[in-house]
């Protein structure tokens, strides 16, 4: 495995930052710039493929040609509707009513860049909401933990409460899928931790 490799995470999410020091130890966080906003009849898994293999491309062009840079995106799909990051609190509210007492699937797309060329793989996940009655609706909403969250809820937080079941790769709905990751980092020549394991 090389050993002079930069890793980059082009992705601000404190959450994806802590997945990934699950993996490797050392790296830097340049976010990619991007808009994304789905294409017109663009499906929810074409939607994270896209976006993640579009910020890793973006940022491994602005980084050294040394890096291996890491581009990751979420949704939540509800019957083929994408429900991104919420605009404002009664947008979170829409969400969480749409989703209140159903199942849902969470898209999470991570794509790896580097010299070794690109790659790319997506991760579901399945996630069955219990019925939120209007005081949980509130007391989720006043806890500010949708804002910046694919589907408005976070399910690592006080969006747990909200969750009745959840099946698949708990990392994924959280923003990074850790076996899936690793696997794409060491097919780049990125020596990964040996604890490294699924939450």
């Amino acid at each position: 495995m090389a050993t002079d490799l930069t890793i980059v995470l082009a992705s601000r999410s404190p959450r994806r930052v802590e997945l990934l020091h699950r993996l490797v130890s050392d790296f830097i966080v340049m976010p990619a710039d991007l808009d994304e906003t789905p294409h017109p009849q663009e499906d929810p898994v074409a939607y994270v493929q896209r976006l993640a293999l579009q910020k890793a491309r973006a940022v491994y062009l602005a980084s050294e040609a040394t890096s291996v840079v890491v581009g990751a995106d979420t949704t939540v799909d509800l019957n083929g509707d994408i429900l991104g990051q919420p605009i404002d609190d009664d947008d979170a509210r829409r969400m969480l009513q749409l989703l209140s007492g159903t199942t849902h699937r969470v898209h999470t797309g991570v794509a790896v860049v580097s010299n070794r060329g690109e790659q790319v793989n997506v991760v579901s996940s399945d996630v069955t909401f219990m019925p939120i009655s209007p005081q949980m609706l509130a007391w989720y909403i006043g806890t500010g933990e949708s804002a910046g969250k694919a589907g408005s809820y976070a399910i690592q937080g006080h969006g747990s409460a909200l969750v009745a079941m959840a099946s698949g790769s708990m990392s994924n709905i959280i923003g990074l899928p850790l076996a899936e990751t690793a696997t794409l980092l060491v097919s780049a020549g990125v020596e990964v931790a040996p604890f490294a394991h699924e939450i």
